[in-house]
């Protein structure tokens, strides 16, 4: 097992044991380690929300002979179709609400939403992916992408939109930067992509378009500008 190998399999699942014995004569994937197992305890205590004890309220006492049986009434077929009609309503709100295939209003809003399932991703680093890593994440039949932008410090494939497409993070000077190639995404001018602690945008790219996304304050402006001149579609 690399370095590679081993972020990515600790970045998938924070608690993976394997690789021990890459880990022990490995400084880097140790530090990396450790900032994961640091990430994923900050994740698990804001989600460790305390719910109050549930106390039930003491009922007053009924007197027996007080109550009156009451005779069910017949329901009729009408009654019994809107029954049906609601269990099954509430089958398909169920499923939709577990289905993993959700649907955004836009792509920028994709985009933003993708940022929350790879917070480990948003690592501050200095060792930057292996070129053989970044080929395989960037293919040549994709695309040539060039050093200028900055180093790459994570790469990996994911799903946007319907289609798979390389997601990268380079250094910036105020931390992280999350970089798409989005080369069959075909955009007429650029979109903002600014929200409450982050400042991005989607670029449009010859034929595709590429978003970036930093913290706050991060100079987008510049590294679009590298991207301009680093990035061109092969397809």
């Amino acid at each position: 097992m690399n370095c590679d190998d081993y972020k990515q399999a600790i970045a998938a699942d924070p608690s993976f044991d394997g690789g021990a014995a890459h880990l022990s004569g490995c400084a880097s994937c140790q530090a990396y380690r450790k900032d994961m197992l640091s990430l994923d305890a900050r994740i698990s205590a804001a989600l460790n929300l305390r719910v109050p004890e549930l106390v039930m309220p003491e009922l007053p006492d009924i007197e027996v002979d007080n109550v009156v049986t009451l005779q069910p009434k017949k329901r009729n077929t009408t009654t019994w179709f809107a029954i049906a009609a609601t269990v099954v309503i509430a089958a398909t709100l169920g499923f939709r609400m577990l289905s993993t295939d959700i649907h955004y209003e836009s792509l920028e809003a994709e985009i933003i939403a993708h940022l929350d399932h790879e917070p480990a991703s948003l690592v501050v680093t200095d060792k930057g992916v292996s070129d053989a890593r970044l080929a395989a994440v960037v293919p040549a039949n994709l695309s040539t992408m060039g050093h200028s932008a900055g180093l790459v410090t994570y790469a990996q494939t994911c799903d946007i939109n319907g289609k798979t497409v390389p997601h990268l993070v380079i250094q910036g000077e105020r931390g992280p930067v999350t970089i798409l190639l989005l080369p069959d995404e075909k955009i007429d001018a650029a979109v903002d992509l600014s929200g409450e602690h982050i400042d991005g945008v989607l670029l449009p790219v010859g034929n595709g378009s590429i978003a970036i996304i930093g913290q706050r304050g991060e100079r987008i402006d510049a590294i679009s500008n590298k991207l301009r001149n680093s990035v061109m579609w092969d397809t």
